[in-house]
């Protein structure tokens, strides 16, 4: 069986969800942001309402119809994964099904949120999925925002069920929790790196990849860096990795959590497509959190031809 990292390569980008300003979803725009990323070559694979996508912001209706509008604007020029995660079982699994009728590579299911369930019940949902479809499925951990953590034990159990084929890894102040699970799952398990900020910590520890909302921006220094890593030229990645630094600490301005209404201000910058603000209750970027990251970018533009 092809492992998650032959199919999705080294980074995955999940698209945010273009609004309109009435926050309507921008159908237009999000055709547009998918060929925009692919032509740019920033991506080698694509998810659609993940996290950044927004998923939770969403009725299921305008969770098919991305996919849809995806779908029919990749034209299978990269390998799409499907965001299916949901608050209960039984619309996890019905999203699941719907993405395979759709004929998605993947699926990714994010941690059930809100509930806090046991690990128990996280045994049992991630079963009742993977019953539910044929398709590959990427565990999606994030505990910040679930409440709820993957726990290496719970995994390993996972890991025994065929079509369940590797995790993206967003543990925030677990940093070295991605060893825990390389040593407790077989070697073709994938182990993809959540966070932007944490490519070089996790790549060591059997990591093959990363989920990079920031790459909608800044794919070419990502791929560049994950390349240099993975060549052996670490003073290289780490070069590059400083110069991100102060892109990605952008996003988090004024106390954010949530990177997402300032990447989608960033995005919009580079690509002069209409991405909009992104849905209540989240409040879009201000001018001023924009001109920080213009200033940003600037600097990395002006930057490029010293690293790259």
């Amino acid at each position: 069986m092809r492992t998650l990292a032959d199919i999705l390569g080294r980074v995955a980008v999940p698209l945010v969800t273009p609004f309109r300003a009435n926050e309507d979803v921008h159908w237009e725009a999000l055709g547009e942001l998918a060929d925009f990323v692919i032509r740019k070559g920033y991506c080698d694979s694509l998810i659609l309402t993940g996290t950044t996508g927004e998923f939770y912001a969403l009725t299921d209706e305008e969770r098919i119809g991305i996919w849809e509008t995806a779908k029919e604007a990749v034209a299978g020029r990269a390998p799409l994964v499907a965001g299916v995660g949901s608050a209960s079982t039984r619309n996890t699994v019905r999203l699941a099904q719907a993405a395979e009728r759709l004929g998605y590579d993947v699926i990714m299911v994010v941690l059930p949120y809100y509930s806090r369930p046991t690990q128990e019940g996280l045994l049992r949902h991630f079963r009742s999925v993977s019953e539910a479809v044929s398709l590959p499925i990427l565990v999606y951990n994030i505990p910040l925002f679930t409440g709820v953590n993957m726990e290496p034990e719970t995994l390993a159990r996972l890991a025994e069920i065929p079509t369940i084929r590797g995790i993206k890894e967003e543990a925030g102040i677990q940093p070295t929790q991605a060893t825990a699970y390389a040593l407790r799952t077989p070697p073709d398990f994938s182990i993809y790196c959540g966070d932007d900020t944490m490519v070089l910590q996790v790549l060591p520890q059997r990591g093959v990849g990363v989920v990079s909302g920031g790459s909608q921006v800044v794919g070419n220094w990502i791929k560049d860096m994950i390349a240099a890593y993975f060549h052996g030229d670490n003073a290289g990645a780490s070069e590059i990795y400083f110069q991100l630094a102060p892109f990605f600490a952008a996003l988090n301005q004024n106390g954010r959590i949530n990177p997402i209404p300032i990447l989608r201000g960033a995005i919009e910058l580079v690509s002069g497509i209409p991405i909009g603000p992104p849905r209540s209750p989240q409040a879009a970027a201000s001018e001023d959190e924009l001109s920080v990251i213009q200033v940003v970018l600037d600097s990395l533009v002006g930057s490029a031809s010293a690293v790259r």
